[in-house]
């Protein structure tokens, strides 16, 4: 009778020790969500679209964009640490998130902590623009005049905690120069303030200034970017203008919960990243600005921590919030 007992007990553990048996699923096992904590139709949100067929097609799985804006990006970040740590969901980010912690005192999730990063997506520079009857054709003679004008020469904004003001920020960080800050309800009639007169300067995106420095009601004084962009390529960067190291970007990229399997975070960096190499989406992409520059988790993990340093000091240093 025992042995019995003895020989059902063994029966039941034998699948236990099988080779390759496991009671884990392998990644990806079902649909994939990548969520966009902006309204469709944005530039996360193109990306996301642009990347979703290809995606699909290397994953074996369906991936699905849920669009879930709201709280300058936190009501979609919840949503991604709520879901399981398998990376089946995935946040399409955008610098908003390594600005948050400093501008929103009850942030409920720490970015470093609680999120890996999986892969840079996509970069657009931003360009300073002038209104051409400002005296100044490139850094070195808008830096001159600004630090002997202190103060007197305006920097219109579309967001307070924007990418332009950040940038803007750095800047006169970076030069030791000071100008006043002039914010204005979106990007629209930032533009306008400058067409107009009204204001200096701006630093904006690359497709939206580029048909005003075409036509000549905009001076381009120079890009943010580590690279010349491709859209204007006559425009020096602020780095090889005197000041070496200076990048100030707009930027996307994909993070998971940071309990995901390293082996599933790696898969999914490396699809994204062959995803982003293939014509028809950096075509699609090329069309919005936007150039590819994935990178490995770790590097991405390094980035969002340079950043998170970057515009924390700003941020301190001028004692923005948003509440």
């Amino acid at each position: 009778m025992q042995s019995r007992k003895t020989l059902r007990l063994l029966l039941a553990c034998i699948p236990v020790f099988l080779p390759g048996a496991s009671f884990a699923q392998e990644f990806p096992s079902k649909t994939v969500r990548i969520m966009v904590p902006f309204p469709a139709a944005g530039t996360t949100d193109t990306v996301a679209r642009a990347l979703s067929t290809p995606l699909a097609k290397a994953l074996g799985q369906s991936v699905v964009i849920e669009n879930r804006p709201g709280a300058n990006t936190v009501i979609g970040s919840e949503l991604v640490l709520r879901a399981p740590a398998d990376g089946h969901t995935l946040l399409f980010m955008a610098p908003s998130f390594t600005i948050n912690p400093f501008v929103q005192s009850k942030l409920p999730f720490d970015p470093l902590k609680d999120f890996s990063g999986v892969t840079r997506l996509v970069y657009n520079p931003l360009i300073i623009c002038a209104h051409p009857s400002l005296p100044a054709r490139n850094v070195k003679e808008l830096v001159a005049l600004a630090r002997a004008r202190p103060g007197e020469l305006t920097w219109a904004i579309s967001s307070v905690i924007g990418g332009g003001r950040i940038g803007g920020e750095m800047f006169m960080d970076a030069t030791k120069s000071k100008m006043t800050v002039v914010p204005y309800g979106g990007g629209a009639p930032a533009m306008t303030a400058v067409l107009g007169g009204h204001t200096s300067m701006l630093i904006g995106n690359m497709l939206d200034c580029a048909p005003y420095v075409a036509s000549g009601r905009m001076r381009p004084i120079a890009v943010t970017s580590a690279k010349r962009s491709e859209t204007l390529p006559q425009v020096p960067t602020v780095a090889e203008s005197g000041y070496p190291g200076f990048e100030a970007t707009n930027w996307f990229g994909a993070v998971v919960r940071s309990a995901t399997p390293r082996a599933t975070v790696e898969r999914l960096s490396a699809d994204i990243g062959r995803a982003l190499g293939l014509p028809e989406v950096r075509e699609a992409l090329s069309r919005v600005g936007m150039t590819p520059a994935p990178m490995s988790p770790a590097e991405f993990d390094a980035h969002l921590r340079r950043e998170m340093e970057a515009n924390g000091k700003i941020i301190r240093k001028l004692g923005l919030k948003v509440e």
